[in-house]
């Protein structure tokens, strides 16, 4: 940071210039206000830390020109200990902190350090504002919950590096948003952003989609065909539920995330990509791999930074935010009159757990718009009331595969049928669906 420090004492304002210098600043010392301020006028700092009670200016008059200079100045005030009120006023005023003499050194370190990270928060929530009005991606993510906001500060944080993210979450949670957001906020957003279901690709196809092939690299190949990693280049690969990648294929994906080069099937010619890996799943990796049912080099190559999506239980108040966005939305996709929920049946809303997080809310809203004809939605209108008014005449088991049922059919019958959709809309693998379909003899 670049600090004035102002001090009539001139072995006081020498001894924390000095310090402040040999632990990385940049550091101008001024004997008086009205000399430091001559200064700020004409130049860029980002803290002043001023006695005071000193001739001249006082720390008070300081702090009020330097706001009117520039509000984003940050001001700390040395004080003795019989002006602590004084200074706890100045703080009501705009002063960022205060400190009492004898300047302990070290707590002044622990200040500056606290004070530059919150600058770099407030620099980082400006960017990702920006970010959110320019690209029209972002404001698809709708929240005001904390939880959320440091997930965006974080996306803000990594989307102009290079380096891999690895996104955790419960299904439904929105990984994909996220993964997006990235892509859009970084220097990659103008090529392409290419998300692959490993969950949904058979073992025996893994390296034909991600790396390609040639013409009659195997009965079928009839043409040749770029696999991701080479539609990708230059922009984002997104890796969804990564978890489920196949042992024999990791080996070969780990060799092109360190070398950048990969080869079609059925051809010698090195190719090179320069793609950014986003990979993501809601099971635990770690977990996996210390148990050796995942790669551990791989996964330590893919979790480079973390990043984890709270559940929607755990930032309920993002519940009634996102209800009403939904409702206006599939209002207008189903072609229906605008809707609007009701107090009861939002505080309904607002009490569920949501096991099936963002997307369960949203199938449930697009029921619910879909299937009432009055304007106004009430709780009848919503399937938490079947779960709500469950009663202990079955055993837990029962409810729950009851529950199941309901849930697959209403997946069936939004996605006509289509099972690989049905499964997306339930957060299921399209495999995990056809174990339950037969376990509950659904047709």
């Amino acid at each position: 940071m670049k600090i004035f420090v102002i001090d009539d004492d001139k072995n006081q304002r020498e001894n924390l210039g000095g310090y402040l210098q040999d632990i990385g600043h940049k550091v101008k010392i001024c004997e008086s206000g009205d000399y430091c301020l001559d200064f700020i006028q004409k130049e860029y700092v980002d803290l002043i830390i001023t006695d005071f009670r000193m001739p001249g200016l006082s720390g008070l008059d300081i702090l009020k020109k330097a706001k009117e200079i520039n509000p984003d100045i940050s001001v700390i005030l040395v004080t003795a200990f019989g002006t602590v009120e004084d200074a706890v006023e100045a703080m009501k005023l705009g002063a960022s902190d205060y400190i009492t003499k004898p300047v302990d050194l070290d707590e002044i370190e622990i200040k500056i350090n606290k004070l530059t990270e919150h600058r770099q928060l407030v620099r980082e929530n400006v960017a990702l504002k920006e970010q959110l009005k320019q690209n029209k991606d972002f404001s698809k993510i709708i929240y005001k919950s904390q939880a959320m906001e440091e997930v965006l500060n974080l996306v803000a944080r990594v989307s102009n590096s290079a380096t891999s993210v690895f996104i955790h979450g419960e299904s439904g949670t929105g990984k994909e948003m996220i993964a997006q957001a990235i892509h859009n906020a970084s220097e990659r957003a103008k090529h392409p952003f290419i998300a692959v279901n490993c969950a949904a690709i058979p073992e025996t196809l893994f390296e034909s989609e991600l790396f390609g092939h040639e013409k009659g690299a195997f009965t079928g190949a009839n043409e040749r065909k770029k696999g991701r990693f080479e539609i990708a280049s230059d922009g984002t690969l997104f890796l969804d539920e990564v978890a489920d990648i196949p042992m024999n294929f990791q080996v070969k994906l780990l060799r092109v995330l360190q070398s950048g080069e990969f080869q079609r099937l059925g051809s010698s010619q090195n190719l090179k990509t320069n793609v950014r890996i986003i990979s993501a799943t809601n099971k635990n990796l770690k977990e996996m791999a210390s148990k050796e049912e995942f790669r551990s080099d791989l996964y330590y190559r893919l979790n480079v930074v973390p990043i984890t999506i709270p559940p929607l239980r755990d930032r309920k108040e993002d519940i009634s935010l996102l209800a009403e966005f939904l409702v206006k939305k599939h209002s207008f996709k189903n072609k229906v009159p605008r809707k609007s929920i009701s107090k009861e049946a939002m505080d309904a809303l607002v009490r569920y757990e949501f096991p099936g997080n963002v997307r369960e809310l949203e199938n449930i809203i697009e029921r619910a718009v879909i299937l009432s004809r009055k304007e106004i939605l009430q709780v009848k209108d919503f399937p938490m009331e079947e779960i709500s008014t469950a009663s202990l005449d079955k055993t837990l088991t029962q409810q729950v595969e009851e529950l199941e049922v309901r849930l697959i059919k209403t997946a069936l019958v939004q996605s006509s049928n289509v099972q690989t959709k049905a499964a997306e809309l339930l957060g299921l693998t399209e495999r995990g669906l056809r174990y339950k379909l037969q376990k509950y003899r659904i047709k």
